[in-house]
């Protein structure tokens, strides 16, 4: 379920970066968020012209956003930025744990999202927070997707 939503035509900063649009949304911590997640994020960039990177973005996001879910278990963050060329994602959990990708495990019935935010995204990573909690981002670019 969306709490919040601030959406913006230009920032500050975003990932050290200059983005031309923003836009952030508290979520809950339910299972809601998820689809929830995936709908804002494909309305977001259909309008920013990103249309390119929206399937892509969206099972990024449906990955973070799961593991905020699971690993954090309060409402977070979801933000994106775009300056045309790349889609930039941060997602923001008071979990105290750190993520790390999982060795492969054919039997396991889990474990596999942070394989898959490195195979669609062009980088992401992890940034512990002051005060706990942490920000898992993503950068994906449509001049990757459209070679695809």
């Amino acid at each position: 379920m969306c709490l919040t939503f601030r959406a913006n035509r230009s920032s500050s900063g975003f990932l050290g970066v200059l983005p031309v649009r923003t836009a952030e949304w508290i979520l809950s911590a339910d299972t809601q968020s998820v689809c929830a997640a995936r709908t804002l994020v494909r309305e977001e960039l259909g309008r920013w012209g990103t249309a390119g990177l929206v399937d892509d973005c969206c099972l990024i996001v449906s990955e973070l956003v799961t593991n905020a879910i699971r690993h954090g278990g309060t409402a977070f963050a979801l933000r994106l930025g775009s300056d045309g060329r790349w889609v930039y994602g941060e997602v923001f959990d008071a979990g105290d744990g750190l993520p790390c990708e999982v060795p492969d495990d054919l039997d396991a019935t889990g474990g596999r999202g942070l394989v898959i935010v490195g195979a669609l995204s062009d980088d992401w990573g992890v940034v512990p927070a002051d005060g706990g909690g942490k920000t898992v981002w993503f950068v994906a670019g449509l001049e990757a997707a459209q070679a695809s």
